[in-house]
């Protein structure tokens, strides 16, 4: 899965972050959501993982492309390559406060209303920026992942 993420996730249950970067426009059917326009920039995407096999097993699915769609996130997924991953362990449902707290950080965009969020409070799961937005502020520990696009980029 690239390095070390694999390694340094127990299946412990928590909140995620993928930081994602679109290079070119383009444009997806998100299920019933609907079109979302991809415009080149950078993606983030907050979701949690308190099923079976926790975020190893949560991000695992998330890391690959799968041609059979069952989250928001895995039609994006087809466009976008993931940068990083940010993640919290502690059991702790954390989803709409990141969600919350994604939408204040500077320029940040809903790109399409419910995306991700049709079990949350929150408008969206998923926030567009112009420009790299700065997630150091989260409770999480960080994985560069970028590397795992080195011979098959999306």
């Amino acid at each position: 899965m690239g390095m070390g993420l694999n390694e340094s996730l127990t299946p412990a249950k928590g909140t995620y972050l993928l930081q994602m970067r679109a290079r070119k426009p383009s444009r997806i059917k998100v299920g019933k959501l609907g079109d979302l326009h991809i415009i080149p920039g950078h993606y983030v995407y907050v979701g949690s993982a308190f099923g079976p096999g926790g975020l190893k097993a949560r991000l695992a699915h998330h890391l690959k492309i799968t041609q059979r769609p069952h989250w928001h996130i895995d039609y994006l997924r087809k466009v976008v390559e993931v940068e990083c991953v940010y993640f919290n362990a502690s059991g702790e449902r954390l989803e709409d406060q990141w969600a919350q707290k994604l939408f204040t950080l500077p320029g940040a965009e809903i790109p399409l209303m419910g995306f991700g969020a049709s079990d949350s409070q929150s408008a969206s799961h998923l926030f567009f920026f112009a420009e790299r937005p700065e997630l150091s502020c989260f409770d999480a520990k960080k994985r560069v992942i970028k590397s795992i696009f080195a011979s098959h980029p999306p």
